[in-house]
């Protein structure tokens, strides 16, 4: 799939020819509003084409359009999105969700502002508290959204098995732990999948949410900060949401371990950024880490 975005810019995107099979009030105003949206490409992700469309009088929204072969759940993130909004979560407000002519699935949100840059004290900790407030939320009021659980090990780290080294390793660790799937978690919560506007940060693509292990989340979460932000931000991060839901110290050790892992074999697949220190920052990573120190993956040599 490949939407030729110069061709959505110049025609603009034909709201009114998509299916739409759940929508939300807002919805009959924005397709009454026809030619007077304009569209713009975004920054795009490995799955999905995203296009802001503009509208002079009732503000910005975002279309996300994935193709038949990402087969993602989109109902499932159009009401998972409802519910956290209702429940006071800074999540995208979900206007829509269908299907287009090409038969690839449509999701559109509020447009909640551009990507997190500048840092400070008071952002590391509101975003600290943007995580722990999801996973404090009482899973019993979602039930009626069958919210997905999937096994730990396939999912978060699919094809390991092909790598003997990480595959070991991880199965040794993951033994060492009980996984407890019993909260809401985002799956990829990291510095891209925020945005911000007057000081407000909304969490955005839903893609990975699922009944899962907080405790993994927030040490995946925390692992990316220490890869690639200033420690200083990233003991923010860390000390802003321990303070909220305490993890014991030699248990964040096991699950930062594991999260370790998971960055190692996303890098081999080539779906991490890299800088001119991040090789040496994840060394050090291993290294601090009592249950990896000495460990020599052959591509961090």
């Amino acid at each position: 799939m490949k939407i030729e975005l110069e061709e959505v810019i110049e025609l603009g995107y034909p709201l009114k020819i998509i299916n739409w099979i759940e929508q939300n009030d807002r919805m009959a105003d924005l397709l009454s509003r026809g030619d007077a949206l304009t569209t713009h490409p975004m920054e795009q992700g490995f799955e999905a084409e995203v296009i802001r469309l503009n509208d002079e009088e009732n503000g910005s929204y975002v279309l996300k359009v994935w193709s038949k072969a990402s087969k993602p759940d989109v109902r499932f993130q159009f009401r998972l999105l409802s519910a956290l909004n209702e429940r006071g979560l800074s999540v995208s407000k979900p206007i829509g969700w269908g299907i287009n002519s090409n038969e690839d699935t449509v999701l559109l949100t509020s447009y909640d502002g551009t990507s997190v840059n500048q840092l400070d004290d008071r952002k590391m900790k509101e975003i600290a508290n943007l995580l722990s407030q999801l996973h404090l939320l009482d899973v019993v009021e979602l039930s009626h959204l069958q919210l997905p659980k999937f096994d730990f090990v396939d999912y978060f780290y699919p094809g390991i098995s092909g790598h003997l080294d990480l595959h070991e390793v991880l199965i040794h660790l993951v033994g060492m732990t009980n996984i407890n799937q019993d909260r809401m978690i985002h799956g990829d919560f990291h510095l891209g999948n925020l945005v911000e506007e007057n000081e407000r940060y909304t969490v955005i693509d839903w893609t990975n949410g699922q009944l899962g292990d907080s405790r993994y989340d927030f040490a995946w979460s925390l692992i990316l900060k220490k890869i690639y932000i200033p420690e200083r931000y990233a003991d923010l991060f860390r000390s802003a949401y321990l303070s909220a839901i305490p993890i014991p110290q030699e248990e964040l050790e096991l699950y930062e371990a594991i999260a370790i892992l998971r960055w190692i074999l996303l890098n081999r697949n080539g779906h991490t950024p890299k800088g001119p220190n991040t090789l040496q920052k994840v060394k050090h990573l291993i290294q601090s880490n009592s249950l990896l120190q000495g460990m020599g993956f052959h591509d961090l040599q």
